[in-house]
């Protein structure tokens, strides 16, 4: 059976079939799933087992991944899996599910926010590929936004606006949406912010996009609540319906997407309940902008 997509989503979001990514692939066979995330900047795999080995050789078929830098509030001492994956469960060190005022546990649910994965570096990330190990009995939805059809959906007027604007992302701004903002002196200086363009042109499509994620809290030469309003504003347009796509996931699950025209965000579920989803992460090509003190 030759490998397959099927279009699942309002205007992006593809279901592939027909390979088994447990197994080694082709050259020939990546290039088939870059040329589908070319096209629909998220791509499903159902009811993968992989394991931690699997996954990895999976991802390095595709190319690179970013260098391991911690991305949570988890100790050395408290890590459940490998630095080169994101562990974006709710569980700690002892695979029990934190209890609910557990600090890793508030800073985690910053991820019910709409984000870009790693927007709060200075080398963006490419791809992320989450795969389900264990799902809750209800909720924990995944929903993508597609930043380009929230793009090209503007009129001309804000597109001008917009062009050259430049934003500073870090996951302080993001985690003081929710009223987080607990971090030690270490923390803050490791989520400094980095700059970052508004809108990004696809190296291999040449399609322009937006780059909004909850981690932008700035815009370059604005007055903070100007830029905090059109942030709030674009964001509102570009995660309407129409350009929404919801995972619902299964035990296996990997899916795949393209930060770089994509913002996504976790949906709630039962608190008590283990969800043991493990992110490995393509790096991105270089810095949008050229970086300066933020």
């Amino acid at each position: 059976m030759s490998l397959t997509f099927r279009q699942v989503g309002p205007c992006f979001a593809a279901e592939a079939s027909g390979l088994d990514i447990t197994k080694p692939i082709t050259p020939a066979q990546a290039d088939q799933i870059h040329a589908a995330m070319n096209e629909y900047a998220v791509v499903v795999f159902r009811e993968q087992p992989l394991t931690d080995e699997t996954q990895m050789a999976f991802t390095l078929s595709l190319g690179p991944i970013e260098p391991p830098v911690t991305t949570n509030l988890r100790n050395k001492d408290q890590l459940r899996i490998s630095t080169n994956f994101a562990d974006v469960s709710n569980l700690d060190e002892n695979n029990k599910p934190f209890t609910r005022d557990d600090r890793r546990r508030l800073f985690g649910i910053g991820n019910r926010l709409w984000h870009s994965d790693s927007s709060f570096k200075v080398i963006p990330a490419k791809y992320s590929l989450l795969h389900a190990r264990t799902v809750p009995s209800k909720g924990g939805d995944t929903e993508f936004a597609d930043m380009r059809a929230a793009y090209d959906a503007l009129d001309d007027e804000t597109k001008a606006e917009i062009e050259d604007l430049v934003c500073e992302h870090s996951q302080l701004y993001s985690r003081r949406l929710i009223g987080f903002t607990n971090f030690t002196d270490e923390e803050r200086e490791r989520m400094k912010p980095v700059l970052q363009r508004l809108v990004r042109v696809h190296p291999d499509t040449g399609r322009k996009s937006l780059y909004l994620a909850s981690h932008a809290g700035e815009i370059v030469g604005w007055p903070t609540p100007e830029a905090m309003l059109l942030l709030s504003d674009l964001t509102f347009h570009a995660t309407q319906r129409e350009f929404v796509y919801k995972h619902q996931w299964r035990k296996g699950d990997l899916v795949i997407w393209d930060n770089r025209r994509t913002m996504h965000r976790a949906r709630p579920f039962p608190s008590h309940e283990p969800r043991d989803v493990r992110r490995t992460t393509l790096a991105g090509e270089g810095p949008t902008v050229a970086q300066q003190a933020a």
